[in-house]
């Protein structure tokens, strides 16, 4: 394990005896968060109004106000739970777009890995689709919906996603396998 990987895994066990601010959490853990906002928001229009540094900055407030989600206690624990944070920010943001502008087109953003599930053939996932269609899965196979979540809203390896949830990497493999093809056939349903 990096020394990194151990300062934040010390940091978040002392934020969870109460001994450490969530703002040296911040301090220690936001250059890794603004490199996932970064490549979250790698895809987005040139226009987009929610900056990387800004999705980060909601995240983390979402996380801070919700002792459930921010005291893991290992440094995996803790990005799972920033990435499902930055998921639903950037849903919010996508719906309330949406929203305002009643039948105009989707607030769309690319995730790695994802590309190939775009249902009308371009590089770009239709943000709100997707969650929709992650809701679904997560009624039939929350650990498949887990894993998606895990693999292109946090960029955990296959390695470390088996490492958090106590399973081998193939297991990971073929659920996240599933779960891709799954996905597709839903968000081309839903198109």
């Amino acid at each position: 394990m990096k020394r990194d990987a151990d300062d934040l895994d010390w940091i978040l066990e002392r934020v969870k005896a109460g001994e450490v601010s969530t703002g040296e959490l911040l301090e220690k853990v936001y250059a890794e968060l603004r490199s996932m906002a970064g490549q979250l928001m790698a895809g987005e229009r040139a226009a987009h109004t929610l900056q990387p540094t800004a999705l980060v900055n909601e995240a983390f407030l979402r996380l801070a106000a919700s002792p459930s989600d921010s005291s893991s206690s290992d440094r995996l624990g803790f990005l799972a739970a920033a990435a499902c944070a930055m998921r639903r920010v950037l849903i919010d943001h996508a719906r309330g777009r949406n929203a305002s502008k009643r039948g105009g087109s989707w607030n769309r953003i690319t995730l790695v890995g994802l590309d190939e599930m775009a249902h009308d053939g371009s590089d770009e996932i239709d943000l709100v689709l997707l969650d929709d269609s992650l809701a679904k899965l997560t009624e039939l196979d929350p650990r498949q919906a887990h894993i998606v979540e895990l693999r292109f809203f946090s960029g955990m390896s296959g390695q470390e996603i088996a490492d958090h949830l106590g399973v081998s990497r193939n297991t990971v493999v073929r659920e996240l396998t599933l779960a891709r093809a799954w996905l597709q056939r839903e968000m081309t349903r839903g198109s």
